[in-house]
């Protein structure tokens, strides 16, 4: 009995030394939850609908804390220093990880971001105001290219989605059009609704607060999303376009494996609760699963899609 004691003890000492008996019982207290922008846009209002979920889960506090600046890099290129024990954690936003460090030195790169989860989209949305002389996307393609460079399009900041959406957009639809940034989705739909640009390219989400003051002319998502039943996809309309902002949840790349794993396994729960996934669509958001083991696959097949994006972009690999 003596001898199965001390190889339980000694057993029990290498599992905290490396960081499995962690995982045994993550969380065990509260979780630092660091939202890389502002509070009130799309990365807070999904960590705000996960919050809950995430409580009545594990029985511990879900602290959401903000790290904002240079469009997330600046969270981003601590995300390492950070204590790798799974108890501070960080949200993610595609494609901005990827382009950041393709277009300059923002202090970290794409490879050093550890995401464990990617759990929703925005998909993108082209919007024009109510009174606008384009009813269809079809009335704004057909203006497109008969006047080259004249429709001017907002969108929230340089080499963000809409940057992507945009570019991708003028490919597949043989048009020229002019786009404008602005420094968030805020101040980008306002410009839409003031008349300062002739359309823009948006989120979901965020075209949900203008109701009737707006009209969506087509969304990038698989299927038609629940909260705009009557807007077509652009894959509908004969453009093979789908994005937008994805979002997943990252850890310093030095937490353990089985840390990783157990954090995946969480937040899977969370995307599977119906009260949680009902919350999400109405929002405008759309729930998809990716789990730690199908990560390195999903961030394959976007990088391969932005690094595409980025050349027609004139961003220079890095």
């Amino acid at each position: 009995m003596k001898l199965k004691a001390l190889l339980a003890s000694a057993v029990f000492a290498f599992a905290a030394a490396t960081g499995v008996a962690v995982a045994q019982d993550y969380p065990s207290k509260p979780v630092n939850y660091i939202i890389p922008f502002n509070a009130g846009g799309e990365s807070d209002i999904a960590a705000r609908l996960q919050q809950p979920v995430w409580e009545k889960i594990t029985g511990k506090p879900l602290v959401i804390q903000y790290m904002a600046g240079a469009g997330g890099a600046q969270a981003w290129s601590q995300l390492n220093g950070l204590e790798a024990d799974g108890y501070t954690i960080m949200g993610t936003n595609l494609p901005h990880i990827i382009l950041q460090p393709m277009a300059q030195n923002v202090g970290y790169k794409t490879d050093d971001i550890s995401n464990v989860y990617f759990f929703q989209y925005t998909p993108d949305a082209i919007i024009v105001p109510k009174n606008s002389q384009f009813k269809t996307l079809k009335d704004l393609i057909d203006y497109a290219k008969a006047n080259p460079g004249i429709v001017t399009v907002s969108g929230s900041g340089t080499n963000s989605a809409n940057d992507v959406a945009q570019t991708r957009f003028d490919k597949l639809a043989g048009v020229t059009t002019t786009y404008i940034p602005f420094s968030g989705t805020s101040p980008s739909t306002a410009a839409v609704l003031g008349g300062q640009v002739m359309a823009g390219f948006s989120y979901t989400t965020a075209a949900i607060t203008q109701g009737d003051a707006m009209r969506v002319l087509a969304v990038a998502a698989d299927k038609r999303v629940p909260s705009f039943p009557d807007v077509p996809t652009f894959k509908e309309l004969g453009y093979d376009m789908v994005g937008g902002a994805y979002r997943g949840v990252a850890v310093p790349k030095s937490t353990p494996e089985e840390v990783k794993k157990q954090l995946s396994d969480v937040l899977d729960k969370i995307n599977h609760d119906p009260d949680f996934i009902k919350k999400m669509e109405d929002g405008g958001f759309v729930v998809i699963n990716v789990p730690y083991d199908q990560v390195p696959d999903f961030m394959a097949k976007r990088k391969a899609e932005y690094e595409a994006a980025a050349k027609d972009m004139g961003i220079a690999k890095k």
